[in-house]
């Protein structure tokens, strides 16, 4: 969680919309060019903020040479490709040439040919010009448009409780049709061969993908790999696999794995502490210098501007308000604003308390969502006169003590338990005639399913074994 503020990216009903009646495949025009550029900053900032330096260097590269092969513009440098940092998995693209990639998704590559098939695939909802479609169904449905998407669902008709509902605000995408995804496949496919990549980059890219989708369910306790929709703007890449195989077929090419591999070796993996860490049911952030513990049978997602804490009894998220030396009023502020124009949402009352050693202030109301009662709760900790935090949480009608342990949890952190945060990072190493996928698995910087991890991290099959003088990712501890 950065809590850097992102502005709302939502345009009017009425609003044009840049691409709505260009002919897929034509150039780039001007005007979805300044309305790419209007809303760069802010989706940088929505997704954890850019990346500079030789991996982001390496990956605009790529990008931009793949994407000339749209025929959107002649040059690379049309083109605009960021490298976002994000412990998400997730890649996407907006009119205008602005390609974005995160680089999780990037570590669970492994050659410059699956790059440039993600890279390809979202050139490919831009070429077809995807988001202007989506977005002009939205608004013939009166839905609230946003660039290629739409902030989705609308718990209480407000975007703070829209976003808690969708699990946090990692997602920003709403999800393109299955024809669109096969579309862009299609076209992604097409580039790599027009590039010179070997065209079956992009089935092994899905069937990774869908392999750690499958991984994080199973780590999570959750049984349906293709939900939580956070984790991924294109859900449901196990379903693509085949028809990317049959684009393939034939194909043959480049798929540069030791130049790839070299490139992104010491990558930041997972969570970046200066955005805090989960470990386990814990969140521990090392420069706001507070920590807090998941209730057991809930899992957390790290987002750009708040942490959710998911399972079937109900949501929070923890984030940060505006405040102003009085915990009461934060409390009914944060209520006002669930609320906004459409239904006001007021706690029963206001209490006072203090958790380990933080002032804090909560209060409970109940609405109705359209569907059945809830219990809404906030929950707020004074952290210094001009900082408070704060945890906003959906239960079940009558349920709103389900989160008590997790309110009970928040605490201050020493300077040595900052300082004890140490990230986690890809390190490439060359497998020796003596090495297994057990050998190699145990040295991973993980606790827990460490083989299961090791090759879904290398795009191992279950019987694949290991390659003397090949070179395979690990995930170490390293500043």
């Amino acid at each position: 969680m950065a809590l850097a503020g992102a502005a709302s990216l939502a345009l009017g009903a009425c609003a044009s919309i840049p691409g709505a009646n260009v002919a897929p495949g034509s150039p780039i025009t001007a005007e979805e060019a300044q309305v790419g550029a209007q809303y760069h900053d802010q989706f940088v900032a929505e997704f954890g903020g850019e990346m500079t330096g030789p991996y982001a260097r390496y990956v605009e590269q790529v990008g931009s040479n793949i994407a000339v092969q749209s025929g959107l513009a002649t040059r690379p440098d049309a083109f605009d490709v960021t490298l976002l940092n994000s412990s998400v998995n997730n890649a996407f693209a907006v009119p205008g040439g602005y390609v974005y990639a995160t680089r999780q998704l990037v570590n669970l590559m492994n050659n410059e040919a699956e790059l440039a098939a993600v890279l390809g695939h979202e050139v490919g909802h831009v070429a077809a010009r995807h988001s202007a479609r989506r977005q002009e169904k939205a608004q013939r449905n009166q839905l609230l448009g946003l660039l290629g998407a739409v902030i989705g669902g609308g718990l209480l008709g407000s975007s703070d409780l829209a976003q808690l509902s969708l699990q946090g605000s990692q997602l920003a995408t709403l999800s393109y049709s299955r024809s669109q995804e096969l579309e862009a496949d299609q076209l992604g496919i097409q580039y790599l061969n027009r590039a010179g990549y070997d065209p079956h980059a992009m089935a092994t890219l899905l069937t990774s993908l869908a392999a750690q989708n499958q991984l994080d369910a199973q780590l999570q306790g959750r049984g349906d790999a293709t939900i939580p929709a956070w984790a991924s703007t294109h859900p449901d890449p196990a379903s693509r696999v085949q028809n990317a195989l049959q684009l393939a077929q034939g194909g043959t090419g480049v798929i540069n794995r030791d130049t790839f591999l070299n490139r992104i070796d010491g990558m930041v993996y997972g969570d970046d502490p200066a955005q805090g860490v989960i470990e386990g049911r814990q969140f521990i952030h090392p420069e706001l210098r507070l920590s807090f513990t998941a209730p057991q049978g809930f899992y957390m997602v790290n987002g750009t501007r708040a942490v959710t804490i998911n399972g079937d009894q109900g949501r929070s998220q923890m984030t940060v308000g505006q405040f102003n030396g009085d915990l009461n009023s934060y409390v009914r502020d944060v209520f006002t604003k669930l609320g906004g124009e459409q239904q006001q949402v007021t706690p029963s009352s206001i209490e006072r308390t203090t958790v380990n050693g933080l002032p804090a202030a909560y209060g409970t109301a109940r609405v109705n969502n359209g569907q059945q009662q809830v219990d809404v709760t906030v929950f707020a900790y004074e952290f210094s006169p001009n900082t408070a935090y704060h945890f906003m949480s959906i239960t079940p009608a009558g349920q709103a003590g389900t989160f008590n342990s997790l309110y009970q949890s928040m605490r201050r952190i020493s300077a040595s338990e900052a300082g004890a945060v140490v990230p986690r990072r890809v390190d490439v190493v060359t497998a020796g005639r003596g090495d297994t996928v057990r050998s190699l698995a145990n040295r991973m910087a993980y606790t827990d399913a460490q083989e299961a991890r090791f090759r879904v991290l290398n795009g191992l099959s279950a019987s694949d074994q290991i390659v003397p003088g090949q070179e395979y990712k690990l995930v170490i501890r390293s500043n």
